[in-house]
């Protein structure tokens, strides 16, 4: 069959009750949001931890400026052109799936930066970490919206979207 099976946006979901959720008990719910904050953070913090270490790296692996700014560049060109993409996988397959899939992309493609020799199989990796980010994002405040009933969903998304603001703007510091 050629097509969606599945609406984009169910409305359903987006409204439910917290009975009709993930089936969170109210003390899991914090551990809901944890995941997911860590989740957006981990993709958020990336986009701006490398730019401090980035002539460190470029003086380590011996490589022109040229490549040295495609390694910034392959985490923002795949996590920015992929994310409508997670967020549709995560409608079609599940967030949970999905969330779950882009920690462990992001994971290993974290492990193959810091095992990576040249140049070349850096860019990669990063590139592969922005794959796995554009997973998390979205599912992470999807997830959050199907965790939360209606009054407390606002708190929530405010508190992912704050610490991400923070991560991206302690990722310099912390790279440092």
């Amino acid at each position: 069959m050629i097509g969606p099976t599945l609406p984009a946006c169910d409305t359903g979901i987006i409204r439910a009750t917290a009975r009709d959720t993930l089936g969170c008990p109210k003390d899991s719910k914090r551990w809901v949001l944890a995941a997911a904050i860590l989740g957006s953070t981990m993709a958020f913090i990336d986009t701006s931890v490398v730019n401090v270490a980035l002539p460190a790296i470029q003086a380590d692996l011996a490589m022109p400026l040229s490549l040295a700014q495609w390694i910034v560049n392959a985490y923002m060109l795949m996590l920015g052109s992929l994310v409508l993409i997670g967020g549709s996988a995560g409608d079609r397959f599940g967030r949970r799936r999905v969330f779950a899939a882009g920690a462990v992309i992001f994971t290993a493609a974290s492990i193959a930066c810091g095992l990576a020799p040249r140049a070349m199989g850096l860019i990669g990796a990063r590139a592969a970490q922005g794959i796995g980010g554009s997973f998390l994002i979205p599912s992470s405040l999807a997830i959050i919206s199907e965790a939360f009933p209606e009054h407390e969903r606002g708190r929530a998304i405010g508190a992912c979207a704050g610490a991400s603001a923070l991560s991206t703007a302690l990722g310099p510091v912390l790279g440092g």
